[in-house]
């Protein structure tokens, strides 16, 4: 049987007969259908697919053919998994996503439907990364060293985690039925440097090794973004990676790879980063650690010794950024203050490797080589930092505060990851697939800047709009006249709680109210207080501190009042139905130009030319704004209103460009004490 998207996907296809009420779109097999002509034939693919396509099935369907297609049905082979792999004709395909729902709608739902109705043989595995595994190995040595190495707590909990053992079939941190501390779990994890391999006499039943089997069997790997450009990276520095060789990756949610992947190929050092090491080594205060476990006191001395190094270079730091209360600072020149830290840690990292090389044990061996590994990473990413090593990055200093002093955080980015993407992924695997809701500018064209920012400049793009009907669902509403947010920005805060309220009573709450800063969302918040008690209604503020996620469900629970949110809560926030019925967004989301790696986008696009605001500024924020936009409706029964109070979408003549992107719906223009018009 020769199977094509249609077969499955369409009107009579094999999903059809299963699904209840699956309604057949158009856009759909569209979608399919482009996306396995690409796989097929060897070519990348950029697609924008509107919500309620059933985009999920669009890109598996296509997926699990082209990993299956030496199959002409069910196979009757008796080869193991094993043997069957070793087929030069078996095909992998990496499918990456932002978040993790869609992962598990994927693992849990989507692949394991479309594995009951398709007449292949094929098999999918969620990849996670090493650090997510126990190892066993590292279990029995912590309980051995339980008293000198683990505070009181820790032990407790690592008698949990015995009882855990003896029941797990994956031995992954998501099944265990609570959270670890990071100090334990970083004593317990799989890590690569501490690694024996086969050597090790847990090596059969080791839960990372079981993991990679099922990886390297499986021909559809779900993986997140993150793991998946540390994979490239390390691919790049190192020749193999996390990932086993794949032919093909479907990159959904792809509107966030820029930031993923500028996290991944930059460098990032903090003082919280710098103790943690040490403290696993040695801790002054509790006399804790690996080497106080081992009797190494001279190395106790060493650790101490860097302690108080790091105390200095923290001041050092806090010292160079001054009393100005930036809390972000770029950095252009090099070695703003001394370094002898890293020295310090290569020293360290030194005399660990005479040991190790000393020892005639092998799991000593490798506790002390793994050390002195960390060490060294730290020490050179430090000196690399500092240095300013690689020209192509830009660097900064995050300075924030605790109750035991300031906080340093060191970071470097690419300023433009176009030519990594090129690079290390489009020029690399034959066929890459990038797909969300929200990546052009517009509705019809305009990919021309996501292009641009991922070095998929001239690649093919599809753009398939929502089959919802915003005229019927939705209606847009327009405050046109209250203060201008760049002019009169006191004046138009002061605004916002007046106009909130008026909206919030209109649907009874039911609503998000979007920020583009924790300054406008705490300053409103605050106002707003008193009048959420006096109506009864609930205010979930995300300056609160509570997890994105436990706010979003204290939410769902009780939708009478408001989620208060910024940038997180613009996208990759799903609540259907009754739940949610009133999006308002506060302002347009232009990125301040005050972070340093915005700072020098900006500065590298006005170097070559360009104008920052139209060519970089004014595209991103209208496909942030339309991703807000999409938080309304979510499926073919949701209604509900989206409410903008930023009058420069009337006023300023790149408005247009704003409410053009927008889906086609009903539009009315409210004035700050009256209704006013409505149109089309």
């Amino acid at each position: 049987m020769l199977l094509d998207v249609n077969q499955i996907l369409g009107p009579e296809g094999l999903i059809a007969r299963r699904l209840k009420n699956y309604e057949v779109r158009q856009q759909q097999l569209q979608l399919a259908g482009a996306i396995y002509h690409s796989l097929q034939h060897g070519g990348h693919l950029i697609a924008e697919a509107g919500t309620g396509i059933g985009k999920s099935f669009a890109y598996l369907v296509p997926a699990i053919l082209h990993a299956t297609s030496d199959q002409k049905e069910k196979p009757t082979s008796t080869k193991s998994d094993e043997d069957q792999d070793q087929d030069a004709k078996v095909r992998r395909v990496v499918i990456s996503t932002h978040t993790i729902s869609l992962q598990e709608q994927l693992i849990d739902k989507d692949l394991p439907l479309l594995n009951s109705v398709i007449p292949r043989e094929f098999s999918s595995v969620l990849v996670k990364g090493r650090s997510n595994y126990l190892s066993r190995r590292r279990y029995e040595l912590a309980g051995t060293r339980a008293v000198s190495l683990l505070d009181e707590g820790d032990q407790s909990q690592l008698r949990q985690i015995k009882q855990w053992i003896a029941q797990t079939n994956d031995g992954s941190l998501s099944s265990l039925p609570f959270r670890p501390s990071p100090s334990l779990w970083d004593e317990l994890s799989s890590d690569t440097s501490n690694c024996m391999g086969r050597k090790c006499k847990t090596y059969d039943s080791c839960f990372y090794y079981l993991a990679r089997r099922r990886i390297f069997n499986a021909q559809i790997l779900v993986v997140n973004h993150a793991l998946f450009f540390t994979d490239l990276v390390l691919r790049e520095s190192s020749g193999f990676g996390l990932l086993p060789p794949y032919s093909a990756v479907i990159l959904d949610e792809c509107h966030t790879i820029e930031s993923v992947a500028s996290e991944h190929l930059g460098i990032r050092i903090t003082s919280g980063q710098l103790r943690y090491t040490l403290n696993k080594l040695f801790n002054p205060m509790t006399g804790k650690g690996l080497f106080a476990a081992m009797d190494l006191h001279r190395m106790c001395e060493a650790v101490t010794k860097a302690h108080l190094m790091v105390d200095q270079f923290i001041f050092d730091i806090d010292n160079w950024l001054g009393s100005s209360g930036r809390e972000t600072t770029r950095v252009t020149s090099q070695k703003i203050v001394s370094d002898s830290l890293s020295d310090q840690f290569l020293s360290i990292a030194g005399k660990l490797n005479q040991l190790a090389d000393q020892s005639p044990n092998a799991p000593t061996y490798k506790d002390i080589s793994s050390a002195a590994e960390r060490l060294t990473s730290l020490a050179t990413n430090l000196r690399s930092w500092l240095n300013q090593s690689v020209k192509e990055l830009v660097y900064w200093v995050q300075r924030s505060t605790s109750r035991m002093g300031p906080r340093i955080d060191l970071q470097a980015a690419p300023v433009d990851i176009s030519n990594y993407m090129r690079e290390l992924l489009l020029q690399q695997v034959p066929s890459v697939i990038m797909t969300s809701a929200t990546i052009s500018t517009g509705r019809s064209g305009g990919f021309e800047f996501f292009q641009s920012r991922v070095g998929a400049t001239g690649s093919p793009t599809l753009q398939l709009g929502s089959p919802f009907d915003y005229k019927r669902q939705a209606e847009l509403i327009i405050v046109t006249d209250l203060p201008d947010p760049s002019s009169a920005a006191q004046d138009f805060t002061n605004s916002l709680p007046e106009m909130i309220q008026r909206y919030l009573l209109r649907t009874g709450g039911h609503a998000f109210v979007l920020f583009t800063s924790y300054g406008m969302l705490r300053s409103t918040a605050s106002k707003m207080q008193p009048w959420f008690a006096q109506h009864q209604l609930t205010l979930y503020s995300q300056a609160d501190g509570l997890p994105r996620g436990q706010l979003l469900e204290k939410f769902k629970a009780n939708p009478r009042g408001a989620l208060f949110g910024t940038d997180s809560f613009w996208q990759g926030v799903d609540v259907p139905g009754d739940t949610l019925g009133n999006v308002i967004i506060t302002k347009l989301p232009f990125s301040m130009p005050d972070h340093p790696l915005l700072q020098a986008r900006l500065d590298a696009i006005r170097q070559a030319g360009g104008n920052p605001f139209r060519d970089y500024q004014i595209p991103e924020a209208v496909i942030k704004l339309r991703q807000g936009f999409g938080r309304l409706i979510r499926t073919a029964q949701d209604r509900g209103i989206v409410v903008i109070l930023d009058p420069r979408v009337v006023t300023k003549s790149y408005g247009k460009q704003f409410l053009s992107a927008l889906p086609d719906c009903k539009v009315s223009y409210h004035t700050r004490h009256g209704l006013g018009a409505s149109g089309s």
